[in-house]
Parts: structure tokens; sequence; C-alpha cells
């Protein structure tokens, strides 16, 4: 997993998530990004020379996958992440996948073109997200956002916060609900909100991880616990990746 260097929220609950699954460890690689927002200091954190250079670290320790465990394509548009994936395979020749296009693999196979989102960042951000996603054709129906820059200050939004905003963004009745940040605890909520408010909803932690279990060719269904992105039969048919 290439990580933002603030974030305190993505490896625990990685950790979690396959707590008691065999055979498959994790490892992560961080590199600097303390801050998100449109202005040309926030967007340079995003060069690919520094992520590529934490790819390579983690190609020493003869990793499956290598997967882009942050949302930056959310607001830079899906082909910042293809490119991303093409060029960590070209350096290392390890298959490569991102949180953003996982979550997009999984709206596309289970035709969910109106979404709910739910994410912590600023307003211009909010307002490129939901552009970004309507030009990949999945329309933002609702949305809530908290309007913040500091990344590591996403990791201390409460449970509760998170709660009231999915809870809010599913009155609208959108057939999915994206948490887009890999620093928001949102994962562990996703089962018994999904069961409450009976709507799927991918968690950006959760959706890096299916797409790292998926290209190093393992089944994401051995997580369990973690809602209806795991469950077994729920993403038959799915191959090919988002820049199909």
């Amino acid at each position: 997993m290439l990580t933002p260097s603030s974030n305190t929220v993505l490896e625990p609950v990685t950790a979690a998530m396959l707590a008691g699954v065999p055979d498959i460890s994790v490892h992560f690689a961080r590199f600097r990004v303390t801050a998100i927002g449109l202005d040309a200091a926030a967007l340079g954190q995003f060069d690919d020379r520094p992520m590529l250079a934490a790819a390579e670290l983690l190609a020493d320790a003869k990793v499956d996958a290598i997967t882009w465990n942050g949302t930056s394509a959310g607001w830079l548009g899906l082909d910042a992440d293809r490119r991303l994936c093409e060029r960590i395979t070209e350096v290392t020749g390890i298959s490569a996948s991102t949180s953003v296009l996982s979550l997009f693999d999984v709206l596309r196979a289970r035709a969910e073109t109106r979404i709910g989102l739910v994410t912590p960042y600023t307003d211009d951000v909010q307002q490129a997200i939901v552009a970004g996603f309507a030009r990949e054709g999945v329309e933002v129906i609702a949305e809530r956002h908290f309007g913040i820059r500091d990344n590591f200050s996403f990791g201390v939004v409460t449970r509760e916060t998170i709660a009231e905003a999915i809870e809010a963004v599913a009155a609208d009745g959108p057939q999915a609900i994206s948490i887009l940040c890999t620093n928001l605890i949102g994962a562990p909520l996703v089962a018994d909100l999904e069961e409450r408010l009976d709507v799927s909803i991918h968690d950006s932690i959760a959706t890096a991880l299916y797409g790292a279990l998926e290209a190093a060719g393992l089944p994401p269904s051995c997580i369990k616990g973690y809602g209806r992105l795991f469950e077994a039969g729920t993403n038959a048919g799915m191959q090919g990746r988002a820049s199909a």
C-alpha cells in the first residue's frame, strides 16, 4: 500500500480487516501528503516521482500487488490513477491498483450510476470530485463534506459525524454511497449502516483493499464483517479495470 504520510487511519483499519485471514500480509510505504486542496502546492504532492520511489521500496519486499491507498484521482481525474498504475507496473513488474479505480470497477459492475458522496474535503475539492465523477458517468445526487484541508485532521473526525453524514445522504435515495477518503474511519461503520439504511456503502479503505486482493489474484470474499463489497457473489462478472 502506498500511503499518505499524515494518514493515521488506513493502516490499523486495513490490518483489522485482514485479521484472521491466513497467509495474507499487508505492507506500507509513505510519501509526503499533509493537505488537500486545489492550489499548486497541494496538487504537487501527488507527483508520480515520490509515489514511484515508494513503490520501488515495496517491490523489494516481493509483494504481489501495489495499491495507491489514496483518493487524489477524485479531484485529479481517473486518468491520473490509470497512468500511475501503468508506471508502477513498468518500474516494478508488479500488478497495481488504486482505491478510486477499484471504486469505479465496483460501481460499473453493479450499474450504480446515481450515488451519494461523503468526504472531509473543502468546497472546491468537493466540487471537483463531483465534476470528475460526472465525466466518468456517475452522478452525485446527494453529498456531505466537512470543509477540512489538513489531512491529519481527517483522521480525528468522529464515527458519529461520519454516520450522521451517511444517514443524511441516504435519505435522498442513492443507489450507493461513497465514503471518499482513506483517512476517515468509515469502514468499521459500513456493515451496520448498510443493514439499517439498505444501501451499499463503498468506503475508500475498503475499495483499496478490494483492489489489492484482486490485483494479487485473491478473492475479496475472504474479508468478513465489512459489508456488501466483500460478500461472495456480489461481484460476479467483474473483470478488467476502470481504465477499460
